[in-house]
């Protein structure tokens, strides 16, 4: 379907439906990469800046996709989505958005070099706990440029310098959307498949569900991994994806969603 035939569908139906479920089937009426745009500028139009769904998405995708969002966003709004990052936010987030943002952790081959994961290591070392306030940039300059199989070996060797893990340094040096956006690249690169699991398991545990993240993450996922998603939350959580769905939502919204999550593993 063309996508201006698809724009006029997606604007009727938003006149028919309401609340979430019209959020879920706008969703759905979205191009991939074009509903990724779509949440990340409305993630920065307004008052505020929703620095969660920005955070989650530069940090969980693959450099080819964000160059399509990229593409996307500029044909949708006629802007640049790293100048709209830089204008909305500052300081090191700013700086770690970019970073992201330019998708320079895609290593393919996998190779590692021991030597330099160690210089890393050390060198994260010296600018977090060795050192009286932190070097912020080190730490970005490293969790955004390393490749996944590089990092979770620089992971391993700072857990035998510091004797703690990368995660509860990055706890006690960092606080705010820093700390989120460090944390959520670790938590990727440690696994991508359980840090969705945690994304929808957060989105529906305690009172209230936070809507925007439980639609964004079943309906990117859903074409991509969503089944390998759906065991890691069994996992993690000894419950099922769509058990949880079924206590925390109702009506044509459920459903809708529980078609999307299919069967359990």
């Amino acid at each position: 379907m063309a996508w201006w035939k698809a724009w006029d569908l997606t604007e009727t139906l938003k006149s028919e439906l309401s609340g979430k479920f019209e959020r879920l089937i706008v969703a759905l009426m979205y191009p991939p990469y074009r509903y990724e745009a779509k949440e990340l500028h409305d993630a920065m139009k307004g008052l505020g800046t929703k620095e969660g769904v920005i955070i989650e998405i530069l940090a969980s995708r693959t450099k080819k996709q964000l160059q399509e969002i990229m593409k996307a966003y500029e044909e949708d709004y006629g802007s640049s989505l790293e100048e709209d990052i830089q204008a909305d936010t500052s300081g090191y987030l700013e700086r770690i958005l970019v970073c992201l943002l330019q998708g320079s952790r895609d290593d393919v081959s996998g190779f590692v070099d021991p030597g330099l994961a160690l210089q890393d290591a050390q060198d994260l070392h010296a600018a977090g706990e060795k050192i009286r306030g932190t070097d912020e940039m080190k730490f970005i300059t490293i969790l955004c440029t390393r490749s996944a199989t590089h990092l979770l070996r620089v992971f391993e060797e700072y857990e035998k310098i510091a004797n703690k893990s990368i995660e509860d340094s990055i706890k006690s040096e960092t606080h705010g959307s820093l700390e989120e956006a460090m944390l959520t690249v670790v938590k990727c690169t440690r696994n991508l498949h359980s840090y969705f699991a945690e994304r929808l398991y957060y989105a529906m545990k305690g009172a209230g569900t936070r809507d925007g993240t439980l639609i964004r993450n079943i309906v990117s996922r859903s074409e991509i991994d969503l089944n390998l998603i759906k065991c890691h939350f069994k996992k993690m959580y000894d419950k099922t994806l769509s058990s949880m769905i079924m206590e925390d939502t109702s009506g044509d919204y459920k459903n809708a969603l529980l078609n999307l999550v299919g069967s359990d593993p």
